[in-house]
């Protein structure tokens, strides 16, 4: 049976508002269960790069019914730091017959 890890997922909430008026955020530390991790393939590794010039080191596989928000967020697993990177990419439910259904890739957070 395939299982996942639990992964530290860093949210972005408003906590207030600054001297101007304008929204201030901070990161608020949120674990998920049963993420898939993976080494990215060379072809992935290579897309990215091209694509948003950044270097995918791994894949996360979210399971199906989380609502968080992946794009551009700091996520810890492995003991490292990463920060997702691109556009999640999701399927459809009903097509994939296992627990995960949206992908998303992440970089070494420097």
């Amino acid at each position: 049976m395939i299982k996942g890890i639990s992964i530290v997922l860093y949210d972005i909430v408003q906590t207030g508002t600054d001297d101007f008026n304008k929204p201030t955020y901070s990161e608020t530390p949120v674990t998920v269960d049963n993420v898939l991790v993976y080494p990215s393939t060379s072809e992935e590794v290579t897309d990215t790069l091209n694509l948003t010039g950044k270097k995918a080191v791994y894949t996360m596989a979210i399971p199906k019914g989380d609502d968080h928000v992946w794009k551009d967020r700091k996520v810890e697993f492995f003991g490292d730091t990463f920060r997702t990177i691109g556009e999640p990419i999701k399927g459809i439910d009903a097509n994939i017959p296992l627990d995960w259904n949206l992908k998303v890739e992440v970089e070494i957070n420097e």
